[in-house]
């Protein structure tokens, strides 16, 4: 789901960068307002459970692969604006370091899985939670949340490669962007999101729910500071873990680099082009690029960049707490 540069056409990076302007904006007046000092590293912890999640790539039908996200389960823990600010920094890291998503297509990125996706699933669990007043209803939310939530995100994403062909071909009609169009993309992306990665993403949201409900119930909202050792250790389960995201084959549809797009068969048929807005887009180098380090086997360079990750989100939101004034009880 995360949508690499020159997929999408700069007209269309630079709408939905616009797009996500005032949620940033409101959700950072929101944080500053409402969130304390003392909570203010657990957005921090919330990115981290973020960035893992989506390391963890998972087998879906048709060859390709994907991720949980956690969009609903930081919007709950934390609330949806400061799971959207959270959701926006693992983002940045990810496509900064690791080029996982692209630099322009960063705010496309963001819209989809960081506002859509928690603020859906957040209006879904609320709707279930306080309709169904029993533990039951709860968990019903969590996991109706986190299943439509990320699906949501998955057809957004999927309606932004559809239309690309549409809106921007050459005077032969061939696609400048992404070259498949609505009745490709929709039920390439929606399909298997439906059938599993909904299903992953409501697991990771209720088990990882489940845990702080039962190890530090106090932490997020209160920022009971004795309790957070329970959830730092959850992290580095998950950083240990993270290598098992390798075993998924395959490529994310939508995310083939550009000397793999020529020879991708949809519907039984090769593209056999690169688009030209692809071939001759805007090229960033990621440091680590697909979190690989030279010279270290495939296992030990996804172990340090989950681990190198994880701490730069932890650390800056640790820096951004110390720098606040806090006004709040």
């Amino acid at each position: 789901m995360h949508i690499p540069d020159n997929y999408l056409s700069p007209v269309t990076c630079a709408v939905m960068g616009a797009a996500m302007v005032p949620v940033w904006r409101k959700s950072i007046i929101k944080v500053k307002t409402e969130v304390s000092k003392v909570r203010i590293p657990m957005l921090g912890v919330g990115a981290a459970f973020s960035f893992l999640l989506m390391m963890f790539n998972i087998p879906l039908p048709g060859g390709t692969t994907g991720h949980a996200v956690g969009g609903t389960l930081l919007a709950i823990l934390l609330g949806p604006y400061s799971a959207c600010i959270s959701i926006t920094v693992a983002l940045f890291i990810q496509a900064l370091l690791f080029g996982d998503g692209g630099i322009l297509s960063f705010g496309a990125n963001c819209f989809n899985m960081a506002f859509v996706l928690p603020f859906a699933g957040y209006l879904i669990y609320k709707l279930i939670k306080d309709n169904i007043k029993s533990e039951k209803g709860e968990y019903l939310g969590i996991a109706f949340g986190s299943y439509m939530g990320i699906n949501l995100a998955a057809l957004l994403a999927a309606i932004e490669f559809g239309i690309q062909p549409l809106l921007f071909h050459d005077a032969a009609g061939q696609a400048l962007y992404c070259p498949y169009s609505l009745s490709i993309s929709v039920p390439a992306m929606v399909i298997p999101h439906l059938l599993v990665a909904g299903f992953a993403e409501a697991a990771f949201t209720i088990a990882i729910v489940t845990f702080v409900k039962k190890v530090s119930p106090g932490t997020i909202y209160e920022g009971a500071r004795e309790k957070n050792r329970a959830l730092y250790g959850l992290i580095a389960l998950l950083v240990c873990l993270t290598p098992l995201g390798l075993l998924a084959t395959g490529t994310a549809w939508g995310e083939w680099g550009l000397e793999d797009i020529r020879d991708v068969i949809t519907e039984g048929e090769v593209l056999t082009f690169v688009p030209k807005g692809m071939s001759e887009g805007f090229r960033f180098d990621a440091i680590m690029p697909d979190y690989a380090i030279s010279g270290l086997p495939e296992i030990a360079s996804y172990l340090l960049s989950a681990a190198a990750g994880v701490s730069i989100l932890i650390i800056l939101f640790k820096v951004i707490s110390s720098l606040k004034k806090d006004k709040l009880n």
